[in-house]
């Protein structure tokens, strides 16, 4: 259930107002380009919060990134780069708790960022900024 996570904003999850550098947009087919992610501001070398209760799964290099992998009780899984973990693979972590630096390198414009993934499976990416705030529901009226 993607709206078990409290109702945040991104300046919840990090510790700054973040701007939304490159939005979420899934690969049509599984194998394909796309950005299963969203990328927000963030200097290098600033703190990264954990963005709900979980367990760390994950926190080492993959593709020679440092990422930190999460997963919640409601089956979601959270990913982080390019973080230089300050926890490790098996800890409980709370909401808004520390669990690592971010690093330069992300992007290839330069400019510093935190790529932040969702999934509820191993291939099923979800809009991590869904996790921050419930759906907008818009009633139409019937004719």
């Amino acid at each position: 259930d993607l709206h078990s996570f409290p109702t945040r904003r991104s300046s919840d999850l990090l510790s700054w107002p973040a701007a939304v550098l490159e939005g979420f947009d899934p690969p049509a087919v599984v194998w394909g380009s796309g950005h299963r992610g969203v990328d927000l501001a963030l200097a290098a070398g600033s703190p990264v919060l954990a963005a709900g209760d979980g367990t760390v799964v994950f926190a080492g290099m993959v593709a020679g990134r440092p990422v930190v992998s999460i997963d919640h009780s409601d089956g979601i899984r959270t990913t982080y780069e390019p973080v230089e973990a300050c926890v490790s693979a098996g800890d409980a972590v709370g909401r808004g708790q520390v669990i690592g630096t971010l690093v330069a390198g992300h992007r290839s414009d330069g400019v510093d960022a935190l790529h932040w993934g969702a999934r509820t499976g191993p291939k099923t990416y979800v809009n991590p900024l869904r996790l921050l705030r419930p759906a907008v529901i818009r009633l139409k009226p019937v004719q």
